[in-house]
């Protein structure tokens, strides 16, 4: 054997390793997230920054290194995409945009707010620390697009995070529940526009390469939603039961052809897999729904992990100076209070009690997989430096993490008013208190 076809081998063989030791540890982490009631999400990301250099570096021997040696990482990171693909692709299929539509007089204002202000104020806190983050591996970051982009990450509310944890607590036949899953998909809509937007801005070398790009952008939405959703629908329609072994394995197909074309447009390959997503059939009796779905769901599912620890392993706390850490404070600090702030007063002013105005911005506050999504996209972009891609990760986690027990604490409050403004009605009807009323009276 050659020495070439040696080392090919070896990097096969660590890889596959890899793979075992991440989803090993994930599944560890996960549960240990779920224990304490947090969403997957933070066991995942968890696992990925302890398995990086932020706690397995601080050992001795340089372990992340060993165990995920810089040959094989790009390895681990086209297997990642590929579950981030696929998943993508089912957060299109499964979006409902009724759920917008059918609010959209109701949600209006709030869902202006719910996403304006984190951009003003993420816009805003970008102009402030620019001069410290002008510059990543040597290249100028353009301020407009370092402004644009740390807007929209302020803006971003985790749709699939958001929903689980809707459940968990109960909440999805509640006003608040199905108010906020409308505005999370409409946000979340908008904020994919938005990067868009900034990726062509970034990857486009001048004005008329960036109209370019948004030109063939326009022209594959065009193809998407006019052809290319007719052709599926029909093809939903007479698929033959025979077909259903091969369905899943077409859709795949479908879906990394126009991932590969929005990459080769030069807006991300994600936008790709979600606008498949999109525009597939919602039919969910039809051959093509029963017998892609569920395998598609799971492909995704077992793979994101490595999506997590491939990210994980971009962070390093121990790159936080001290300037770092107070900026990753301010960042923690801008994200909570825009986007509650954004949420919670227009929901006031609409007719809401507080209560349920804040447990509606909690809940807009989760950013979770979404966000760490739209992070990399600016790292690869080479916007972010790794202190900044740190701090960002950070809030994610904590803007998630806060969600569940607040929210639980919240809706106990509420359940204990409840229960104490029923005892006191049960008091003022019962006959002691009636009869005492009429000797009273006759008194």
């Amino acid at each position: 054997m050659s020495q070439a076809a040696s080392h090919a081998e070896w990097i096969s063989t660590v890889a596959i390793g890899d793979i075992a030791l991440v989803l090993a540890v994930g599944t560890v982490f996960v549960l240990l997230a779920r224990s304490i009631k947090q969403p997957a999400v933070i066991g995942e990301i968890t696992a990925g920054i302890c398995l990086g250099p932020s706690l397995l570096g601080l050992l001795p021997g340089d372990l992340p290194t060993k165990l995920f040696p810089a040959e094989v990482r790009p390895f681990l990171s086209v297997v990642s995409q590929v579950g981030l693909l696929l998943f993508m692709f089912m957060i299109g299929w499964e979006f409902d945009g009724k759920t917008v539509r059918g609010r959209r007089r109701s949600t209006g204002a709030i869902w202006l707010s719910s996403i304006g202000l984190p951009l003003a104020l993420g816009m805003g806190l970008a102009a402030v620390i620019y001069n410290s983050h002008d510059s990543v591996g040597g290249k100028h970051v353009d301020l407009l697009d370092f402004a644009l982009f740390l807007g929209v990450a302020m803006s971003i509310t985790a749709f699939p995070v958001l929903a689980r944890i809707i459940v968990d607590q109960r909440l999805q036949l509640s006003r608040v529940g199905t108010l906020a899953l409308a505005l999370a998909a409409a946000d979340d809509v908008l904020a994919w526009c938005m990067l868009a937007v900034v990726v062509a801005l970034v990857t486009a070398g001048g004005a008329a390469s960036f109209l370019g790009v948004i030109g063939w952008s326009l022209v594959y939405l065009a193809v998407m939603f006019w052809i290319v959703k007719p052709l599926l629908a029909q093809a939903s329609k007479r698929l033959p039961n025979g077909a259903a072994p091969y369905v899943a394995v077409v859709v795949a197909s479908g879906v990394f052809c126009s991932a590969y074309v929005t990459s080769q447009i030069g807006i991300h390959a994600i936008f790709g897999a979600f606008l498949f997503g999109m525009v597939m059939p919602r039919d969910r009796e039809g051959v093509l729904y029963q017998s892609a779905q569920t395998p598609m769901e799971h492909a995704g599912k077992l793979l994101l992990p490595l999506f997590f620890v491939v990210t994980g392993l971009k962070v390093d706390l121990t790159t936080l100076t001290a300037s770092g850490v107070w900026e990753m404070l301010a960042i923690i600090a801008v994200a909570i209070t825009a986007k509650l702030g954004g949420v919670a007063i227009p929901a006031r002013m609409t007719g809401m009690n507080w209560r349920d105005a804040s447990t509606l911005g909690l809940l807009m506050n989760t950013r979770g997989l979404t966000e760490l999504i739209i992070l990399n996209v600016g790292l690869d972009l080479g916007l972010l430096s790794v202190q900044l891609f740190t701090a960002l990760v950070m809030m994610a986690l904590v803007t998630t993490a806060m969600a569940a027990p607040l929210l639980s604490v919240l809706l106990r409050r509420a359940k204990e008013d409840a229960a104490s403004t029923a005892k006191s009605a049960a008091r003022a009807q019962s006959p002691a208190s009636v009869g005492n009323g009429r000797d009273e009276a006759a008194a």
